[in-house]
């Protein structure tokens, strides 16, 4: 028994130090990305040795896949609940999107950017863990803004929706580095866009 309760300890430290390594490995690869991310960076972040993070992690590759799969699922699984529920009205769907979206951005500002960016580097990596083929064209909003606009493709309208939630963000560094806005009021603007996407895209599906 006594041997068990010293073996605790130990147990709760490995997992301390593996999600230690995952919140630098984070931070780090969205603020460099992963050409010109280390792992001598990661280990420094995390104030740990280089062998104790290559103890856990046996490769930067490794390490970034990881954290890739956790910011895809971040970036891109807040919204397949929504558009796949057959019960919400398009005007609900719309609502809850940018909803959803501006509220997890707001928490991870440099997530839309750094997963761009990977995507664009290795787009089957994207292709591999988010089905979006499967995941669009089967959802209840799809064919709801088929049935609205029959003579519009329906991407034009998801498009539309997710650049206003998001683009948003990725220019968000600019608007700060060039005094357009600050933290305070780029917050304050995105709640108002939680209003104002609906109607725009509702004025979109009108047009």
């Amino acid at each position: 028994m006594a041997k068990k309760q010293q073996e605790e300890p130990k147990a709760e430290r490995d997992v301390s130090t593996e999600e230690k390594i995952l919140q630098a490995a984070r931070k780090v690869f969205t603020q460099k990305g992963y050409a010109a991310t280390r792992t001598r960076d990661i280990a420094a972040e995390a104030g740990i040795n280089l062998a104790l993070l290559n103890y856990y992690f046996r490769s930067k590759e490794k390490l970034f896949h990881q954290v890739m799969a956790e910011n895809l699922q971040q970036f891109f699984g807040i919204i397949a609940p929504i558009i796949s529920d057959e019960q919400t009205t398009l005007e609900t769907k719309v609502k809850l999107i940018a909803e959803a979206y501006i509220d997890e951005l707001g928490q991870h500002p440099d997530l839309p950017l750094f997963v761009l960016s990977e995507i664009r580097n290795d787009p089957e990596q994207f292709k591999t863990r988010i089905p979006i083929d499967r995941l669009l064209p089967g959802a209840a909003l799809f064919r709801q803004l088929q049935e609205r606009r029959p003579d519009i493709h329906p991407m034009q309208f998801i498009i539309n929706m997710l650049g206003m939630c998001v683009f948003a963000f990725v220019a968000r560094p600019v608007f700060l580095a060039a005094g357009l806005t600050t933290e305070e009021g780029f917050a304050a603007m995105m709640e108002e866009r939680k209003r104002l996407i609906p109607g725009w895209v509702e004025a979109m599906l009108k047009a």
